[in-house]
């Protein structure tokens, strides 16, 4: 997915959610009237990726502590100039799990979710915004995660506990379509499952 197609897919981008559809207007904007947007300099508002990943039985979700924020997220990060965001998703993904991309299944190559959340200034960082682009994926939770420096530990969490976790707005929102997509998939195999 490159510039233009995110900026057509973001511009056009449907959803239930009132927040959501304004995240995305402001993400089409922002292709439109800022070149560095994918570099993690850009002032205000710029680009991240991120996976939410699922096992194969469709019950639990890979969540990491994340170091420097000191919260439990989906695995992702910035995009440090690559345009692509599914690419930058994968990489983070794999860079955070320590698993091959090999190892990662995209479920969808659609926008899965969109969030622009705030990020508190740190010592050589001012306060800034990431509008973060999301894609579904699929990881076998019986391989081993070495993890990395960026997150204090790794952990299947059951999508009925995802709330232990993390409360935000935009992981309930990525919660409910993980279990909407769950869903479709089942009666996709089975069309007389109600």
């Amino acid at each position: 997915m490159d510039r233009q197609e995110l900026q057509r897919a973001l511009c056009n981008y449907h959803t239930l959610y009132p927040e959501e559809s304004a995240y995305a207007r402001r993400g089409c904007a922002l292709l439109q009237l800022v070149p560095d947007c994918f570099l993690r300099t850009s002032p205000g508002l710029h680009l991240t990726a991120s996976t939410w990943v699922l096992n194969p039985a469709g019950d639990r979700t890979l969540f990491l502590h994340h170091r420097k924020l000191d919260q439990w997220f989906q695995p992702g990060g910035h995009c440090d100039g690559d345009e692509d965001v599914l690419r930058v998703a994968l990489r983070e993904c794999s860079e955070e799990t320590g698993l091959p991309q090999s190892a990662i299944q995209i479920l969808s190559s659609r926008i899965f979710d969109i969030d622009i959340h705030r990020i508190p200034a740190r010592r050589h960082e001012d306060e800034h915004q990431h509008l973060d682009i999301r894609f579904l994926v699929g990881i076998d939770d019986q391989l081993p995660l070495a993890g990395n420096t960026e997150s204090y530990e790794l952990r299947w969490i059951l999508l009925s506990e995802v709330h232990r976790y993390n409360h935000e707005l935009s992981i309930h929102r990525m919660l409910v379509k993980s279990q909407l997509w769950l869903r479709q998939q089942q009666r996709a195999r089975n069309p007389f499952q109600p």
